[in-house]
């Protein structure tokens, strides 16, 4: 690993830990505009995605700034690497953070999913999922933009980015699942990405502990950065990644993630470990005869 990963793996982390810190301190807007229920029925806060997506920026720039004096040295970078592909990575970020934030702190949740979207407005009504997924999708090309390259893989660099905070954002039903699926697809030798898999690690005892969660805003940010990152792949790998996210997308319409995860022994183990017990439901007693 370069020292330019190393770097942006310290600051990602450190600048999640030292953000967190700060917001839990003076949430903006007071401690319940950031509180909602997890699915215990037990209080959590929403701070955790903000700090997650200042970190992983942080680590991001501090991953451009060492690239750019390195290559003011003379030496050159290591191919799917690139001071633009930083740029368009901190342009996911900040976009899929910004309209995630938008929807955790002024969304209903009585409308979930691209049908449920879509289809409030075909009755006229504007939703802040349906904002979200506009901005996002926007922000997907803007960042594809900055990437470069022929208008066919700013395209596909697009729905990648768009496609990426959504789907991460799927997993964000119980403590510590989504940021798992992050760093598997951020792992070296999958995508790559060390800033959002640092920034999110960071911040894991608080979600696993169930002090805190992603929310869209963090949620949303992990998914377009690895997106972000995963523009610097082969196109025919893109390809197939895109293929990939929108299959779930589409099958996250139709099944529950968490009921196959449940069902599945593998999974399961995988989605409970570093987690509390879940309660058990004592059976009903007989009715006496």
């Amino acid at each position: 690993m370069r020292f330019a990963e190393y770097a942006a793996g310290a600051t990602a982390a450190g600048a999640a830990r030292l953000t967190y810190s700060a917001l839990n301190r003076r949430p903006p807007g007071g401690v319940k505009t950031w509180s909602r229920t997890n699915h215990r029925g037990e209080p959590v806060t929403l701070l955790e995605g903000p700090a997650v997506a200042a970190g992983a920026i942080a680590g991001v720039l501090a991953q451009a700034g060492v690239r750019a004096v390195g290559s003011g040295r003379g030496r050159t970078a290591r191919r799917g690497y690139s001071l633009r592909a930083d740029m368009a990575m901190i342009v996911a970020a900040v976009g899929a953070a910004a309209f995630g934030a938008y929807d955790d702190l002024a969304g209903s949740g009585d409308r979930r999913g691209f049908r449920g979207h879509l289809g409030a407005l075909g009755h006229g009504e504007v939703t802040t999922g349906a904002v979200k997924l506009g901005g996002i999708g926007v922000t997907g090309i803007l960042s594809a933009v900055v990437a470069g390259g022929p208008a066919t893989d700013v395209v596909l660099n697009a729905g990648l980015v768009a496609g990426g905070a959504n789907l991460v954002n799927l997993f964000d039903l119980r403590p510590g699942r989504a940021i798992k699926v992050a760093v598997a697809l951020g792992a070296p030798g999958a995508i790559g990405t060390v800033a959002p898999v640092a920034a999110a690690l960071a911040l894991l005892p608080e979600d696993l502990g169930e002090r805190a969660m992603l929310g869209d805003a963090g949620a949303n940010a992990l998914g377009a950065l690895l997106g972000a990152r995963a523009a610097c792949l082969p196109r025919p790998a893109r390809l197939v990644l895109l293929a990939g996210i929108a299959g779930l997308t589409a099958a996250s319409e139709k099944v529950s993630f968490t009921k196959v995860i449940e069902r599945t022994p593998a999974l399961r183990w995988l989605d409970m470990l570093g987690r509390r017990p879940v309660k058990q439901v004592p059976d009903p007693a007989p009715p006496d005869e």
